[in-house]
């Protein structure tokens, strides 16, 4: 039985291009916005390369704006923090008869900027366990893993039941063959995510190394495991409860990992703006607000900031 949703793909990157070219694969009605790739998709379609099997879509619904692209019913936001600014004029396009928002983003509280323009009942945001990069126009190469949680959103961490629509929307990923699940509680896998985020993207930066080169020195891997440690205690500090079992699982993972540049590193190396704030920022004003502090995030935060600083292309 085939989908009726409509889904607008904001961001036809490492994330956006991979996912949405699955879900496009699967037969679902997908629209992609797209910017200087625009006019090679047009041309050529998606490309991606996966260790679960190469496929290549030669037409896809691509548009250079999202003025031009129709009302969906599901809008995913699969660009960089960096880039929210644009969020208000793309929502308001893509929702305009009332869909909903997937904030596909790295960090936390990264969906106050779609709930600025929908409001938080339409809002749901979502962590992508994923390995993915872009490596040239309308090219992804999938390197490993792929889950997506997601849930309902909302700024106080409150845990929210699973409405149908969010069910739905789950089925049709998984329809897509994306490892995709709805959960109750968004804000604590969050916290899971950047108990990974926050180690292994700063520290790629402030020691310019491949999650590879991080494990395979017993000072860098330590460090890492420390503030992984940091990471699920300032969650604590802030009401959700993470086993400590969950800091050996991301050990292991990346220990399991195939040699992985993270997307921080990359946009360092490329002179983009970092997503520091989200990533680290607001993890870190959220322990403060909750009455806590962690030196170790602290000084990471400070020293992520400095390389940030002439990050402007």
């Amino acid at each position: 039985m085939s989908s009726k949703r409509s889904y607008a793909i904001i961001g036809t990157g490492a994330l956006g291009g991979y996912y949405g070219g699955l879900m496009v694969r699967a037969g679902l009605d997908v629209h992609f916005l797209l910017r200087s790739d625009f006019d090679h998709v047009q041309q050529h379609g998606l490309r991606i390369d996966s260790k679960n099997g190469d496929f290549h879509l030669p037409r896809v619904n691509a548009y250079r704006s999202a003025a031009e692209m129709p009302a969906c019913d599901v809008t995913i936001v699969a660009i960089k923090t960096t880039a929210n600014e644009q969020l208000a004029d793309i929502l308001a396009s893509t929702t305009r008869d009332g869909g909903v928002v997937l904030v596909l983003q790295n960090g936390l509280h990264v969906e106050s900027d779609a709930v600025a323009v929908v409001g938080p009942d339409r809002v749901l945001g979502g962590c992508c366990f994923l390995c993915s990069n872009k490596v040239g126009p309308g090219h992804i190469d999938h390197i490993d893993y792929g889950r997506i949680a997601f849930g309902e959103y909302r700024a106080d961490g409150s845990v929210q039941p699973i409405r149908e629509l969010t069910r739905a929307i789950e089925a049709d990923l998984q329809k897509a063959s994306i490892p995709a699940e709805a959960v109750d509680d968004l804000i604590k896998v969050r916290w899971q995510k950047l108990m990974w985020n926050i180690p292994f993207n700063g520290l790629s930066v402030v020691l310019n190394a491949s999650t590879a080169e991080i494990m395979n020195h017993p000072a860098s891997e330590a460090l890492a495991e420390q503030i992984i440690r940091d990471v699920r205690a300032a969650a604590m500090q802030c009401g959700k409860k993470i086993d400590e079992a969950f800091v050996d699982k991301m050990m292991d993972d990346t220990r399991a990992m195939v040699p992985y540049d993270s997307s921080m590193r990359i946009d360092f190396k490329r002179g983009r703006p970092m997503e520091v704030e989200a990533i680290v920022g607001n993890p870190l004003r959220e322990l403060q607000r909750h009455g806590g502090h962690s030196p170790r995030l602290e000084m990471l935060y400070q020293q992520l900031t400095f390389f940030n600083r002439n990050q402007t292309v």
